[in-house]
Formats: structure tokens, sequence, C-alpha cells
């Protein structure tokens, strides 16, 4: 198989994963001495992360893909994220999650749409990571508490995790949703 979006789309969410982890780690780090109460959401959390990066990872093979260049771009920015947000405290952390996964959760539904009849297993795949993204999603939405900080925060929290992907696939991530929107290769 040579569809170049599906190997875009197993890059991008490859990527983000990774990002992820390194997001949940770090929040982890400092919950574990501030604010314990969300230590176990966090380790739960980063447990599906780690498993849904080791999936995309798996899949890239048969599908002709490889790991995004820009792979430290995740990692650093992960950590900034994860530990800015984690000093912010609690709140922060929620809205965090709550900006990322909405993310996640908009790129994985214009994926399945295009792998609807072009790769059933990927797409079957994608569905089952969708589901403990939106329950990350959820938790985080009923933690958030109402802050006037919130609106902007998850504003850029939005903004720089779409540039990161952008950046990250040199704008092959436009040419992606192209392809996805027109459903071409």
């Amino acid at each position: 198989m040579s569809d170049r979006t599906i190997a875009r789309i197993l890059k991008v969410n490859h990527a983000g994963e990774f990002g992820a982890i390194r997001i949940y780690r770090a929040q982890l780090w400092y919950a574990q001495k501030t604010t314990s109460d969300l230590v176990p959401f966090l380790l739960e959390t980063l447990s599906h992360e780690m498993v849904h990066c080791q999936r995309f990872l798996d899949a890239m093979p048969s599908r002709d893909a490889r790991p995004c260049n820009a792979m430290p771009l995740w990692g650093i920015g992960g950590s900034i994220l994860g530990l800015a947000t984690s000093l912010m405290g609690r709140n922060a952390v929620m809205v965090c999650t709550e900006a990322v996964e909405e993310t996640v959760h908009r790129h994985l539904d214009e994926q399945m749409h295009y792998l609807t009849g072009r790769d059933e297993a990927l797409r079957e795949m994608v569905a089952e990571i969708q589901v403990e993204e939106v329950q990350h999603l959820r938790f985080a939405q009923s933690q958030v508490r109402p802050s006037p900080l919130n609106g902007a925060l998850k504003a850029l929290i939005c903004v720089s995790t779409e540039v990161v992907i952008w950046l990250s696939t040199q704008g092959a991530v436009t040419r992606m949703v192209r392809g996805i929107r027109s459903g071409g290769n």
C-alpha cells in the first residue's frame, strides 16, 4: 500500500502521541509533588498514550510510513507544555488536556472518514484509540473550573498544537487534510 495520505496520518498520529507522552510525564512529575489527586488520571492517561504511540509505530512499515523527523520538537514542546501547565496549577493541567484532546479528536474524525473503505484495519485502530482520547477529554472537561484565563490558555494550546503538527510535517498536514477532505491521495 503506498497511499501518501495514510502514511501522513500515521506520521502525525505517532508524533502527536510522542508529544502527549511528554506532556503527561512532565505533569505527572510535578503532580506527585503538588496535586496528588491528579496522579491516578495522569498515570492512566500516560499509559494509554504510550500504547497508542506504539500502535501507530507498529502500523507504519506495512504502509510505507516512517516516524516524523521532528520528534525532538514534539518531545521538547510536550515537556515544556506539561511542565508549564503544571506550574500554573491543577486547572491549567485540565485545560491543557481539554485543548490537546479536542484538537486530536477533530483530526481523528477527519482521518476515520478518509480511511473508510481505504484501510479498514487502520480506521478501526484509530476508532479504538479515539475512545480513550474522548475519555481523557470528558474527564478534563468535567474538572475544569471557571477562570478568566481558561479561554486564552486553551486557544494558545490549540494553536500551538496545530502549528507543531504543521511544522513537523513541513506543511504536509495541509496536504493531508486536503486529501482527507477531497477523498484523494
